[in-house]
């Protein structure tokens, strides 16, 4: 039996029923989606739970009265009274965040402002636990954290009754208010779709197009990744790749022991394993994989020498053939 869609109204509803019941944890993250924990004081308890968990929730269960309806993702238009609903196994970086969460936990650091530049955070992204029939359950809140809602101390200076006085905080932080992104096992809830994209530098688009140039890549190359990595994912990250492998005819170019030996005669170093797959273990490799698929290799008649070639221009088709096309 197919499974059904995540319900984002029978979970809200659900948390709303138990929210005395909650605990939570809040960590920053930085551009490279590295977690940060970070403690807050008991008088703020009441804050994280309102500005997070319960402006989500409680927007969930009003609106829906109001026709609020949650859609997948592949749907999002921008339309108002919508949420989507979209895989976190699709958007690497929020799969990546919530892994290091919960399977490398202890070897997380605090964020102090003396060790980390605030300046790279990104986002911040609470944890939210609680007891069920089922054992504890989890979600998760993330929010982006702009540059302009940090006020420094070296700066900033307050109003203590009729003076200003310095600042007493290294960093103050203007927390947003509006709902953006929650995470549900492996469904992620998206309230601001240009907020989430932003977040987890999602461009759906280039990751459907780089899904579909994927499976053709596959289907004609015997290919071989790096644990975690994966030929979409990668070109997804790489639109400049992306773009020139679009441009391709796969179908139409060159057989796996011809790509080879044209590697060996531009004495480029694409391994292959056991298997004769074509390793790829990183961004390079792929660069390089793609770049011999385009034949943008070339070895100097004159000199000798072998180049890249950065842009092709075609001047003519040679004398003698028709032109083709």
């Amino acid at each position: 039996m197919k499974n059904e869609p995540f319900d984002v109204f029978l979970w809200a509803n659900q948390v709303d029923a138990i929210k005395n019941n909650v605990s939570a944890e809040l960590f920053l993250f930085n551009k490279n989606y590295t977690p940060y924990k970070i403690r807050y004081s008991d008088k703020l308890t009441g804050a994280v739970k309102s500005v997070f968990m319960q402006e989500a929730i409680s927007y969930i269960i009003n609106e829906a009265e109001k026709g609020l309806e949650c859609r997948d993702y592949e749907k999002a238009d921008g339309e108002e009274k919508v949420v989507y609903r979209a895989s976190l196994s699709k958007v690497d970086r929020a799969e990546t965040l919530i892994h290091l969460i919960e399977h490398e936990y202890k070897d997380i650091d605090y964020f102090s402002e003396n060790e980390y530049d605030f300046r790279k955070v990104k986002g911040i992204i609470a944890k939210f636990t609680y007891p069920s029939e089922n054992g504890m359950e989890t979600f998760y809140i993330a929010k982006i954290l702009p540059a302009s809602s940090a006020l420094r101390g070296t700066s900033s200076w307050e109003i203590n009754g009729e003076s200003f006085e310095p600042f007493s905080a290294e960093i103050a932080l203007k927390m947003p208010e509006d709902n953006q992104v929650a995470i549900v096992g492996d469904t992620i809830i998206v309230f601001n779709q240009a907020k989430f994209e932003n977040l987890f530098q999602y461009d759906f688009k280039s990751q459907v197009l780089a899904e579909a140039k994927a499976k053709e890549l596959t289907e004609k190359y015997k290919l071989s990744f790096s644990e975690g990595l994966t030929l979409d994912g990668l070109l997804a990250d790489k639109k400049p790749l992306l773009k020139k492998v679009q441009a391709m005819d796969i179908a139409e170019e060159m057989p796996q022991d011809k790509l080879l030996d044209y590697a060996d005669e531009m004495q480029l170093e694409l391994m292959t394993d056991d298997d004769g797959s074509i390793i790829i273990m990183d961004d390079k490799d792929l660069t390089m994989f793609v770049n011999l698929l385009n034949e943008d290799y070339y070895v100097s008649p004159v000199n000798g020498r072998r180049y890249e070639i950065k842009s092709k221009k075609l001047l003519g088709e040679p004398e003698g053939e028709p032109p083709r096309g």
